[in-house]
């Protein structure tokens, strides 16, 4: 699904270097399997997640077209998209209408980050027709005022402030991976979901912060042990907040199939088995994996982690 990100000139919309051509903008942004730890931090106000890329995208297409006033989008449903578009259509200093289109590979109320990687497109998309600037801090504001957002305006893996929306460290990037997914089925408002007390005691919030300064340090030396064993605490913390009924038979396939963790939507309804592509084993783990979470949810997909640049 990946394109190229830019600005385009509808043809045949030109007219002598006419204010009023159409433009289009396009851009896509990744998605997440859950997240490789979740929790709260012990000073105030310090929700946070630390984010894990997949090969995964959602895609925003913005056509603007100068001189009307009325935007619409595509599917209808993608209300938070539209109201995000207005916003920095409004606020722009060559205000226009136009038609926004979203498409995305990621299944919505899973947790795999579906509405932060449309809302992210969506800003830079509208920004490239617009030719404007939008640096991550302007997104982070545009979108504290729509919904609790996951990192995925930052490559690699972040730890980030999702209730706030606010960035609070840049991890780095870790080997390829991949994640055999089973989905326990239904769907998850995050936005209500955030609205719920965190039961999370002092004591809890600080083994948090022992587990993002263990991650901190395993991303940075590579480690996938290590990140697979903090995962898999993090998993087993939420469930006192979004229990996941597969969870404890997960963690067995994982150790049955030689994996190096698991890993949840703490705020959605998927859970995985992480394996690491370079392990030699690799293609037999995977399979393995695969065949024993289909026999236990009936349905398994794989993803594949994003390295980015490392």
């Amino acid at each position: 699904m990946r394109v190229p990100e830019g600005t385009l000139r509808q043809p045949g919309t030109e007219h002598h270097g006419s204010v009023n051509a159409a433009v289009t903008g396009v851009s896509t942004a990744f998605g997440t399997f859950g997240e490789l730890l979740q929790g709260v931090l012990p000073e105030p106000d310090s929700d946070f997640l630390v984010t894990l890329p997949i090969a995964r995208w959602a895609r925003a297409t913005f056509h603007g077209m100068p001189g009307k006033d009325e935007l619409e989008v595509h599917p209808p449903h993608k209300r938070k998209a539209l109201r995000l578009a207005e916003m920095i259509v409004r606020s722009s200093t060559a205000p226009m209408g136009g038609v926004l289109t979203v498409e995305s590979d990621l299944p919505e109320g899973k947790g795999l980050a579906s509405s932060s990687a449309d809302l992210v497109a969506t800003a830079r998309a509208v920004a490239n027709a617009l030719g404007e600037p939008m640096p991550p801090r302007r997104i982070e504001t545009l979108l504290a005022r729509i919904e609790p957002t996951d990192g995925v305006l930052y490559p690699g893996i972040v730890a980030f402030y999702h209730r706030r929306v606010a960035l609070h460290s840049r991890l780095g990037a870790l080997p390829p991976m991949s994640v055999v997914g089973v989905d326990e089925g239904g769907e998850i408002d995050t936005v209500a979901f955030n609205r719920i007390p965190k039961p999370f005691s002092a004591t809890d919030r600080e083994e948090y912060s022992r587990l993002l300064a263990r991650m901190t340090k395993a991303v940075a030396r590579a480690d996938l042990a290590e990140v697979g064993a903090v995962t898999t605490r993090s998993a087993l913390m939420n469930q006192v907040l979004r229990p996941k009924r597969m969870l404890s038979s997960l963690i067995d396939i994982c150790g049955q199939v030689g994996g190096l963790g698991v890993v949840v939507g703490h705020s959605g309804t998927s859970l995985g088995v992480l394996l690491d592509k370079a392990d030699p084993a690799y293609s037999q783990r995977l399979v393995d994996a695969a065949g024993a979470c289909s026999e236990l949810a009936g349905n398994v997909a794989v993803y594949r982690t994003l390295s980015f640049d490392r």
